[in-house]
């Protein structure tokens, strides 16, 4: 009986081992692993370039017309509460442990070694979703670019993935993109950064375009009913009504989060506890006043029923007899979604050198470029497997996944702002949270909210992913984790 219990103590003493933020910060201090080249309005043009995209182009029109109706702005507002709770205690993590990782990193510092590797990996397959759902999105644009101004056509078979229908096999457009941003991270971040910084400009421009045209073409009877009735549909799924807006919500979630990005690139950084958190708030608050206007303006110039499309910003337009504007827009978006399938490539493919770094996954995958110092192993991987998502599954299909994974990360980062002001009130923190415990709570509980509008497939497909994770971390990163062999 003694054994046991001793062997049942060992055992949770190995889940619940974690890294201090003291020892975190020190190690930070001590590592070399990538060159300090970012500055504010780099990395805030990193969480820009990871917010503002699909969101703005693909997903307001797209919800319009299947859930939410006019009230799509709304979905953004109730989307955004729950992002900007959650943005507070990123900044303020970001400021304390300004190390490559993010979520699974101050998980690693709080809550023990088992929860940061089900964070992390829960975050790595959510990022590279993300990157899939995003170049489908994108591949969409491409299209209508390519027939608009050059009527250019692309084979059915390869015009968006089997799911899609009409004839159509693998989305070659996305598949092609997700490849090419691969490789250019393998090059020098800065070089990186410096092309994602011109094409977020570029997107913000394009977006003001919309909303400077757009407003003088708003017919305020296409917001009535703003909130339309309820309907159920054949499989007994709920649309419009206040229940459409939430599951709305739930899907243009990941629309805007994309700040979390920025803070896997924290040992990129050059002055890291200063401009991280700058960067999260700027980088959310710029683009929630750019999406609730634009999702206005889209529905008050056209009826919401008519957005259901691939395109349908530039389809909007194009029906108001403004091809030109469509054209501009579609080439913005095309440019513009880029960036977003930069930032969250980044992101996982840091997050998998963090947990190969930390043995809890092989590491060979921890190794930077020897002439380039980027996490070229990973990122290069993620290409081939994001490539390959984005040109079979649906872009629907891809969205819904990725949202319950953020959230469950967001409900950790919350409650870790929670214990962690409860146990070390007096850590030295460059940015504080505002009204703890008030703000954590909010995030955790919209975020509660907004997982339960999500399909149940979404539940089945993420718990697979999780059981999996499980296996993998018990079968090899428990024994093989450098808290294991250190303290071994």
């Amino acid at each position: 009986m003694n054994q046991n219990t001793s062997h049942g103590g060992g055992l949770i003493a190995k889940l619940t081992r974690h890294k201090s933020v003291t020892q975190l910060q020190a190690e930070l201090g001590q590592r070399r692993d990538f060159r300090r080249v970012l500055g504010l309005w780099q990395l805030t043009a990193i969480g820009l370039g990871g917010i503002i995209g699909v969101g703005v182009f693909v997903l307001a029109g797209q919800q319009a017309a299947a859930n939410a109706g006019p009230a799509v702005a709304l979905a953004f507002i109730i989307a955004g509460i729950a992002s900007a709770a959650a943005a507070l205690c990123y900044a303020e993590f970001a400021g304390m442990i300004p190390v490559t990782g993010s979520a699974y990193t101050y998980s690693y510092a709080v809550l023990g070694e088992l929860m940061a590797w089900l964070i992390g990996w829960d975050l790595l397959l959510e990022y590279a979703l993300i990157v899939a759902a995003v170049a489908s999105g994108w591949a969409g644009y491409v299209q209508n670019f390519l027939e608009t101004v050059f009527g250019l056509t692309l084979p059915v078979w390869a015009q968006g993935a089997a799911g899609s229908g009409d004839g159509r096999v693998f989305n070659l457009v996305a598949a092609v993109v997700a490849m090419a941003v691969a490789v250019l991270l393998t090059m020098r971040t800065e070089w990186g950064a410096r092309f994602n910084l011109v094409i977020v400009a570029i997107k913000v421009l394009g977006v003001a375009l919309v909303i400077g045209v757009g407003v003088f073409y708003i017919d305020p009877a296409n917001w009535t009913p703003f909130i339309p009735e309820r309907t159920v549909d054949a499989e007994g799924v709920g649309h419009f009504g206040f229940d459409g807006v939430v599951t709305a919500a739930a899907v243009v979630f990941f629309a805007v989060f994309g700040y979390d990005t920025l803070t896997t690139a924290a040992e990129e950084a050059k002055n890291p506890q200063r401009d991280l958190p700058r960067a999260i708030l700027l980088s959310l608050g710029i683009s929630m006043v750019l999406y609730l206007t634009i999702s206005l303006v889209l529905t008050g110039i056209a009826p919401y029923s008519t957005l259901g499309v691939d395109a349908p910003v530039a389809e909007a337009f194009n029906n108001l007899g403004l091809p030109w504007i469509s054209a501009l827009i579609s080439l913005t978006a095309v440019t513009g979604i880029i960036s977003v399938v930069f930032a969250f490539m980044l992101a996982a493919a840091r997050i998998w050198f963090a947990l190969s770094r930390d043995g809890l996954l092989p590491a060979w995958f921890a190794k930077p470029h020897p002439t380039y110092g980027t996490p070229y192993r990973p990122t290069l991987l993620l290409g081939v497997l994001t490539a390959l998502a984005a040109g079979f599954f649906p872009i629907g299909e891809l969205a819904e996944l990725v949202n319950i994974g953020v959230l469950a990360a967001f409900i950790v980062i919350c409650a870790s702002i929670l214990v962690l002001r409860k146990r070390q009130p007096d850590l030295p923190r460059s940015f504080r949270t505002p009204w703890v415990p008030f703000i954590p709570i909010v995030g955790i509980g919209f975020s509660i909210w907004l997982i339960s509008g999500l399909p149940w497939q979404s539940y089945e497909r993420f718990g697979i992913w999780l059981v999996i994770g499980l296996v993998v971390y018990f079968g090899y990163g428990i024994r093989k984790s450098k808290l294991a062999t250190t303290s071994a």
